[in-house]
């Protein structure tokens, strides 16, 4: 059973596809996050948390490394080895997408908290199987897992500090 990606050929169309994928990802959460920013300003916030512009640009960023981290994981083991990977990969796209519904479309502060744990959890598991195939795709979702540690901690303090708005 040949498991591995045959290294002929364009490369692009994968790559477009995991790229794609994760930037749909995004784009479910932009549609929740649409006005977010005015919401987010007027939101008791700590001191260290980041002012709205920085999110988008941070993001995107993020967005391509995981494209890139999947598109590792494909051209080295395809589905026919197993789907643990992609599986763990499809279900933290979903948390990353739901998590800005729960906060910015329905203003569910606990809730967002919790899916966030789940969020960290679930790239933490990609992120083993992922060191398994292609260790420099783990890498790859490395500052992605710190990001979301952050917005963790950054969810809980305004949640905390906004009980009346989430």
């Amino acid at each position: 059973m040949n498991t591995t990606a045959p290294d002929t050929g364009s490369r692009l169309p994968s790559l477009a596809f995991w790229l794609l994928l994760t930037l749909a990802a995004g784009g479910v959460g932009a549609i929740a996050s649409a006005s977010a920013p005015a919401f987010y300003l007027s939101l008791d916030r700590p001191a260290w948390a980041p002012p709205p512009w920085l999110f988008g640009p941070v993001w995107t960023l993020l967005y391509v490394l995981m494209g890139l981290s999947a598109w590792l994981v494909w051209r080295a083991r395809r589905l026919d080895a197993g789907a643990t990977p992609y599986v763990l990969f499809f279900a933290q796209l979903v948390a990353n997408a739901a998590w800005t519904w729960l906060f910015f479309g329905w203003r569910q502060g606990q809730w967002a908290f919790i899916e966030i744990l789940l969020l960290v959890a679930l790239i933490v598991a990609t992120m083993t199987v992922f060191a398994r195939i292609r260790p420099l795709a783990a890498v790859l979702l490395t500052p992605y897992l710190a990001w979301v540690c952050f917005a963790a901690a950054l969810s809980f303090s305004v949640w905390q500090r906004n009980p009346g708005l989430l």
